[in-house]
């Protein structure tokens, strides 16, 4: 009998050990990881410089309180200053908290303005989080089944529609700011129209609303740029990150900008743990690597290439219905659910994920080899022909 609640059902695979782009179970079986954690070991498994932050800081200070000052914060939050253009960042421990962050802050700007019940867009088929604020604002009722009465003040329409954004800015006199993903993750790895986040842009600008983006996947070079609205050419009032940012160590952050950088004041928001030490030597690791390395623009190159080999091995194939991708996120919609593919991968060395019930989701690290990208594409290309 296990001590461990059950809430990601029956586990049948140990990992033990990572080295680059592989991971090893308790039986000594390696695996390429095509997922790298769910988007988290961008840099891959032990890397020398997020190992090397982790270990000089833990000899020296893990935790204080953020009653005090704590330099290896400040560092990180200048360089995601730096990186992203924003204005201020509070630290938390994860992307459903740093979502929180956004929430509240949406939440705050709206009643400062004397807008009564404020309420946020959301998207279909989003994913924000499992915390209850979050939970609702995701755009999957079968994770919110359970859970009600849900948390109010959201409205949902449609991804990649601007006319239903409009509509419902137009029907709902207290909408306060858009959330959304720059490409859906959960949702299917789904990429929007290219002028997208543009037009939200104009919208938030002409309603003074805040625009805020969920960058925890898609975030520290995930899709080819820093972060993903840098391909738009825009600046969101509010951003949130986590996953890649830690390279594995929980850490999440969400940023904002002008007006939205000041609504959160001394009280109104807090963490024990978020922006710890620890954590931040890690963070501080990782966004120096990615400006130092190359690895964002690489991440694009390599993208680029998985995406077209993909194209070009399974074309015609009657089963595939779309492949897609942006960076190192790409999608793989099959015509029926497809979700014992998991464990086919892993009977021939390979981690990968379905999402969507019918979407295999590739969220390699940056770091593959040529010959790591060519084995991910023979192995998955062999799982949808053998579906």
């Amino acid at each position: 009998m296990t001590s461990l609640m059950n809430t990601y059902g029956t586990r049948t695979l140990t990992l033990t050990r990572g080295e680059g782009s592989r991971v090893w179970d308790d039986q000594g079986k390696s695996y390429l990881d095509g997922i790298s954690g769910i988007a988290v070991c961008a840099l891959g498994y032990s890397h020398p410089a997020v190992t090397k932050a982790i270990s000089d800081q833990a000899a020296t200070l893990i935790h204080t309180s953020n009653l005090y000052n704590i330099p290896q914060q400040q560092r990180l939050g200048d360089l995601l200053i730096q990186v992203s253009g924003m204005d201020k960042v509070f630290f938390s421990n994860s992307g459903a908290e740093a979502n929180e962050a956004a929430i509240k802050i949406a939440r705050k700007y709206g009643n400062d303005n004397g807008v009564k019940n404020p309420t946020i867009i959301v998207m279909t088929n989003s994913f924000h989080g499992r915390t209850m604020a979050t939970l609702t604002a995701t755009g999957n009722t079968k994770v919110q089944i359970g859970f009600e009465p849900l948390v109010e003040g959201f409205i949902r329409v449609p991804y990649d529609d601007v006319a239903a954004v409009k509509t419902a800015i137009a029907e709902h006199k207290n909408i306060v700011a858009i959330l959304v993903e720059p490409v859906q993750g959960e949702g299917g790895v789904r990429v929007p129209a290219a002028n997208y986040l543009n037009e939200l842009r104009a919208i938030a600008d002409q309603h003074q609303l805040l625009l805020m983006l969920d960058e925890i996947q898609t975030g520290n070079g995930r899709t080819g740029t820093y972060f993903a609205y840098q391909h738009n050419g825009i600046l969101p009032d509010v951003v949130t990150t986590a996953k890649g940012l830690g390279n594995g160590m929980p850490i999440g952050a969400c940023l904002a900008r002008g007006k939205a950088a000041e609504v959160l004041q001394a009280g109104n928001h807090g963490t024990t743990f978020g922006g710890n030490p620890l954590a931040c030597s890690a963070g501080i690791a990782v966004v120096e690597t990615l400006q130092n390395s190359g690895l964002i623009a690489h991440a694009k190159v390599l993208g680029d290439k998985l995406l077209n080999d993909f194209k070009t091995a399974l074309a015609g194939n009657p089963k595939v219905v779309d492949i897609r991708g942006k960076g190192l996120m790409i999608g793989i919609e099959l015509n029926a659910p497809c979700g014992d593919l998991v464990q086919k991968g892993r009977d021939i060395g390979v981690l990968i994920n379905v999402t969507a019930l019918n979407t295999i989701r590739l969220l390699p690290t940056f770091i593959l080899t040529d010959a790591e990208a060519d084995e991910l594409v023979t192995k998955v290309v062999q799982l949808v022909t053998e579906f």
